[in-house]
């Protein structure tokens, strides 16, 4: 169990200093963000802030991941897999990020390509759980059943809802990161808690990359993570929750990223029905600030929401 805290450390201490120079090399190369012509105004200063952090969270979580297990003489199946659809998610990421960059605009991979590589991802994890026969799914334990053979397709909508859900989320400075480090901690606690050591060591590394970042991702940002980061850390999410047997656990881990989601089909749905919007603007984090809030004080705010419901979700769980 000791070196769930080695891979915390490693991990924290790899993006603190790797960082620095990383950012530096961004700002060199001109790989600055492009703003969303429907953004809130108050955004427009952001324009040109170095993105496509997400390299630097990735490389140092499969960097301590990798160093930990092997101190841990343990490298299974299961974590290779989960290792392997990490990248994944984050490649797609880096492709739609790169796209941005070299058309100068807002627009990257087109969605059904985005899908793709999401699906390809999702696959190999739900897959591996179908024909290792782990389809069993407990509801915040309260009963179990078995998917059987749809278990495959309920894996896909984990993991890829969770990969959309916190690139959703993805729009004010530290919000993602701060709520994924919240987050990947709490999914570390539980995993811990039932002795899966291996996914525990992934999710502690990914946990404290993210607390890490906020370093610079913080208001206002030195970098933006960009699709990198945000389409990794939710394909992953969604990815332990699956191998951990922790899918329904999920749901209080990461509610804002849920609300977030919400709120946009909510959006849709209501104006392609009706053609009123619920919202000023969705995702609903644009809404508070459309209605006055300031980004911190939203930011804020969610921090404590997500903190709140993954405490529950431990306690919930613990007990």
């Amino acid at each position: 169990m000791v070196l769930v805290y080695v891979s915390a450390l490693i991990s924290l201490l790899l993006v603190l200093i790797l960082s620095v120079p990383y950012i530096d090399f961004l700002k060199r190369h001109f790989c600055g963000q492009y703003i969303y012509e429907d953004a809130p105004k108050s955004h427009a200063h952001k324009a040109g802030t170095p993105t496509m952090g997400g390299v630097i969270i990735v490389d140092c979580v499969l960097v301590a991941s990798i160093l930990s297990l092997l101190m841990f003489e343990s490298f299974s199946m299961k974590s290779v897999i989960v290792l392997i659809s990490f990248l994944l998610f984050a490649i797609a990421g880096f492709i739609d990020d790169y796209k941005k960059l070299a058309k100068k605009t807002n627009k990257g991979l087109k969605a059904k390509s985005k899908l793709l590589v999401q699906l390809l991802a999702a696959l190999i994890p739900g897959v591996y759980m179908l024909i290792t026969h782990q389809t069993d799914v407990s509801v915040f334990g309260l009963f179990h059943f078995d998917w059987g053979y749809f278990y495959l397709l309920f894996a896909l909508f984990v993991i890829i809802g969770s990969s959309n859900a916190i690139n959703l989320t993805d729009g004010l400075d530290g919000l993602a990161a701060g709520l994924s480090g919240i987050a990947f901690l709490g999914l570390t606690i539980m995993l811990a808690m039932q002795d899966d050591v291996e996914l525990a060591i992934i999710s502690a590394a990914i946990s404290f990359a993210c607390f890490a970042f906020l370093y610079f991702n913080h208001n206002p940002a030195k970098v933006f993570m960009g699709d990198t980061g945000s389409l990794a850390l939710g394909g992953v999410f969604g990815v332990l929750g699956v191998a951990g047997k922790l899918e329904f656990w999920l749901i209080p881990l990461g509610i804002v990223f849920i609300l977030e989601t919400l709120s946009v089909i909510i959006q849709v749905i209501s104006f392609k029905t009706t053609g009123k919007r619920v919202f000023k603007m969705s995702p609903v984090h644009h809404h508070f600030e459309l209605c006055g809030w300031s980004e911190k004080k939203v930011v804020y705010v969610f921090y404590i929401i997500g903190l709140i419901f993954a405490t529950a979700g431990v306690i919930w769980y613990i007990l």
